[in-house]
């Protein structure tokens, strides 16, 4: 596609690799673009294959040229740009999705391939059944003809070859899953994860669990997610979530694959099924929200620390209650800088823990806090 639009806008055509490529070679692309333009020749078009795998460095190093037009740039990559190229550059450039191929275009590819391919119009080609290669091609169609020619090579010379399922994934010999541990296809799966769990559906959750064991996904970060998750999603409404979440994480990194497939499973179904509350989140989302507003407020006095004889003189600790000196080891005092005395970053939800929570903070606080 690079290569039509230059030809079609008689553009000078440079072309590197991310892979093979640094910062050297983009520079020495870059110094010939701005020679040319002497020569009122028209901007040359930079491609750039697999730009994700350029570093934040490299990447930086386009930001110029691009900027004032000594290039135009275009860059293809199978990752989502939004995590794989920076945004300085990101924001300088237009996003084109190239979606995947649905089953009439892949139709389309194998018909033509087995009616107009030199050499395999002259074999007898009998297609019974579609859905094992259209679903293994995974929309791509280089995948869909090599998974053809594994399929028409596994019959012998003289054998009328029959595409169908069976004998498409008995050719493929393992069942591949469509997963990719680095790709956007990882985002994706663990994000429909988390929500299956936030959302309280147990066999959709394991599902998708079952989705990232199958593509091999890191055991760390699923367990990982699911300790992030039970404070997130589960937290006050079922303190235990973390505990569990917690032992699933130590547990999964002593023992591994394939059996902690089932303590990864069981912490799933147990986080899923737990009450949900979101009200920690909430909290600390709030206070960092007045922290940004309100900047650096000053301590009260009666809060900070007095090791010197000077700071006790002017005031550093005095009146302070100790809490453990009064009944039930509370007692009734000022704790947040004046400016925002009385906010509330924490509110409980509606849980049976929490609401024996707000009962308590009502006896204790009156209606400070109302």
């Amino acid at each position: 596609m690079a290569k039509i639009i230059s030809n079609t806008l008689n553009r000078p055509f440079y072309i590197l690799s991310a892979v093979n490529s640094g910062v050297k070679d983009v520079r020495e692309v870059i110094n010939k673009a701005k020679s040319q333009a002497f020569f009122s020749r028209p901007n040359p078009i930079l491609f750039i294959d697999e730009i994700h795998r350029f570093s934040k460095s490299q990447q930086d190093s386009l930001l110029g040229a691009v900027e004032d037009g000594t290039i135009t740039l275009i860059g293809a990559t199978t990752e989502n740009p939004s995590f794989e190229v920076i945004s300085a550059l990101l924001s300088r450039c237009q996003v084109y999705i190239l979606k995947s191929l649905e089953k009439k275009h892949l139709k389309k590819l194998l018909d033509n391939a087995v009616n107009n391919d030199v050499e395999l119009k002259t074999k007898k080609i009998k297609i019974k059944e579609t859905h094992a290669l259209f679903m293994y091609s995974g929309g791509d169609a280089r995948k869909l003809y090599n998974i053809i020619e594994l399929t028409i090579n596994s019959f012998s010379e003289n054998e009328d070859i029959i595409i169908n399922d069976k004998n498409v994934v008995k050719s493929l010999q393992t069942n591949i899953a469509s997963y990719d541990k680095k790709g956007e296809m990882h985002y994706d799966i663990i994000s429909a994860f988390i929500k299956s769990v936030r959302g309280s559906d147990p066999n959709a959750a394991v599902y998708w669990l079952a989705r990232m064991i199958e593509g091999g996904e890191d055991v760390k970060f699923i367990a990982r997610r699911l300790l992030i998750l039970s404070a997130e999603d589960i937290g006050l409404a079922n303190p235990n979530a973390l505990l569990i979440a917690n032992n699933c994480f130590s547990a999964v990194n002593i023992i591994g694959f394939p059996e902690s497939r089932i303590i990864l499973s069981e912490t799933t179904i147990y986080l899923a099924n737990s009450p949900k509350s979101n009200s920690a989140y909430e909290a600390i989302n709030n206070a960092q929200e007045i922290v940004k507003k309100t900047g650096n407020l000053p301590v009260p006095l009666h809060l900070r620390n007095s090791p010197t004889k000077l700071m006790k003189e002017i005031g550093y600790g005095k009146d302070y209650k100790y809490a453990h000196s009064f009944n039930e080891n509370f007692i009734n005092q000022e704790y947040l800088p004046d400016d925002i005395s009385g906010s509330i970053f924490y509110k409980t939800q509606n849980n049976p823990h929490e609401k024996k929570s707000e009962e308590l903070q009502k006896k204790r606080w009156g209606n400070k806090y109302k």
